[in-house]
């Protein structure tokens, strides 16, 4: 066959925790929409996160886009039967079996790449351990970003330079060294896995990803150009990485039915979700989701609670992982904001709540996929980050882009306590800063002009959609030479 019409066939591994398995179920959606086969690589537990949209796109698409069921190996590893989840893993204390669970998934990965002879192999950042199966197969791997390139470079830069010594104290703030911007942080916003490089987690950042990141093909970023085009170059130019930023890949969804079925279903109906916001007024009802694996404790969300009653501010609350409502609620709260305020216990259709010309702010933890939806959605944001790389995402939201507020936290935590608490005042002040005050319009302009570029970017002709046609010919390239 013509290498130019053989149909390039793309295997993917997502990393099981939603947060990572929604963004590569897009990419491999997106890639399917350019006559790409796409197989994603999950396990039995995981496959229902996947199913339904995939169904979707056959139905909708006749996409080229399959599933791929592997043995997950939670007992050799030390864990129970079904925890093929990081939530779970994370939530019980078991990350470090959580990793050698995965890595255990390396002989049937290598055997079946052996057998399909793929033309490429896109894997999450967190498996080093693929970079040695693709090498030994002679395939091309491709590491999938679903972070910010700015927090990349932040983070990476932070790394090597360590300016968090040149402090004296948590609070003294320390600036990122070589960055295009002026962003300060504090030691504490830190994760102490980066400064105190003793844990097995901060070793296999600095070992083993790095290298499998530096000796991969290339990597894909969940990101536009336009969005951070100072972080993009840097990455490409001065760490000298090939990036495709073909973000936001989200926006591969545009029907209702498509939008609904990323990843977990939602616990509320969507149609009785949208016919409450349908009765609010244009940008009057406060959206506040902290995602999916994000531990804000009971206390915390009872002074959420407090500052939303005193704001009197129309909000759709979602919330997770409490069942007894007396432990987080305040006495009658539900009642006295009847018809003001909409509660979603468990999971909720994010993308359309965000998309809707009620929602006028958004309360987020900063995660990446939770801060391209609000960006693609126009909306400004009031920052809240607790972990991971969500304090980077912070900056980039309030320093660079000036679309968002932050509540104030400053300490970087697994399991925040009674000592992180940000109190209602705090909260309240925040609330009517993104809705109120004088800056606010001024952020929901440039929130809609980022919404514009985004999609302008997914375009054909646009930044994304050429990254990707270059990432497309690279491959077809690749393979051409290699049969040659």
């Amino acid at each position: 066959m013509d290498p130019q019409h053989h149909q390039l066939h793309v295997i993917l591994l997502p990393f099981p925790a939603p947060d990572h398995m929604i963004p590569l179920l897009d990419m491999a959606r997106l890639l399917a929409t350019r006559n790409v086969k796409a197989t994603i690589i999950t396990t039995s537990v995981n496959a229902s996160a996947f199913t339904k949209a995939i169904e979707t796109s056959h139905k909708v698409g006749n996409l080229n886009l399959n599933l791929e069921i592997f043995k997950f190996s939670a007992e050799e590893a030390g864990l129970p039967e079904g925890c093929d989840n990081a939530e779970f893993a994370m939530k019980h204390g078991l990350a470090p079996q959580f990793v050698q669970a995965n890595q255990l998934l390396s002989e049937q990965l290598e055997q079946y790449l052996d057998k399909v002879q793929p033309d490429c192999l896109v894997t999450d950042i967190l498996f080093p351990w693929t970079a040695e199966i693709a090498t030994k197969v002679d395939i091309p791997r491709i590491v999938f970003y679903a972070v910010s390139c700015f927090s990349l470079c932040a983070q990476e830069l932070i790394r090597v330079h360590e300016p968090f010594k040149d402090v004296s104290s948590d609070d003294e703030t320390f600036s990122i060294p070589l960055i295009p911007h002026e962003i300060k942080f504090v030691r504490s916003q830190i994760s102490p896995n980066l400064i105190n490089n003793k844990d097995f987690i901060s070793k296999l950042i600095d070992s083993k990803i790095k290298k499998s990141g530096d000796e991969s093909y290339g990597v894909i970023v969940n990101s536009f150009y336009e969005l951070e085009p100072d972080y993009a170059d840097f990455f490409k130019k001065e760490m000298g990485r090939k990036a495709w930023h073909v973000g936001p890949v989200s926006l591969c969804n545009r029907s209702t039915e498509e939008k609904v079925l990323r990843g977990i279903s939602a616990s509320m109906n969507e149609h009785e979700c949208l016919t409450w916001l349908d009765s609010k007024k244009s940008v009057v009802v406060l959206y506040i989701c902290f995602g999916s694996i994000v531990p804000i404790t009971a206390p915390q969300f009872y002074e959420i609670a407090l500052a939303l009653e005193s704001s009197g501010k129309d909000f759709i609350w979602v919330v997770r992982n409490f069942e007894n409502d007396e432990e987080w609620l305040p006495p009658g709260f539900e009642q006295r904001t009847q018809g003001k305020g909409l509660i979603i216990r468990g999971w909720a259709p994010q993308v359309l709540i965000l998309e809707h010309k009620a929602i006028g702010a958004f309360v987020t933890h900063c995660g990446w996929n939770s801060t391209l939806e609000g960006i693609t959605a126009g909306v400004p944001m009031v920052t809240w980050p607790v972990f991971a790389e969500q304090f980077y995402n912070e900056k980039l939201v309030t320093d660079i882009l000036k679309i968002g507020v932050s509540v104030g936290l400053k300490k970087w935590s697994r399991m925040p306590s009674s000592d992180d608490l940000i109190q209602r005042e705090a909260i309240e002040t925040a609330l009517r800063e993104i809705t109120e005050r004088d800056a606010a319009e001024d952020m929901r302009q440039r929130a809609k002009q980022l919404k514009d570029m985004a999609w302008k970017a997914v375009a054909e002709g646009g930044s994304s959609y050429s990254d990707l046609s270059a990432l497309i010919d690279g491959l077809r390239s690749y393979r051409t030479q290699k049969r040659v």
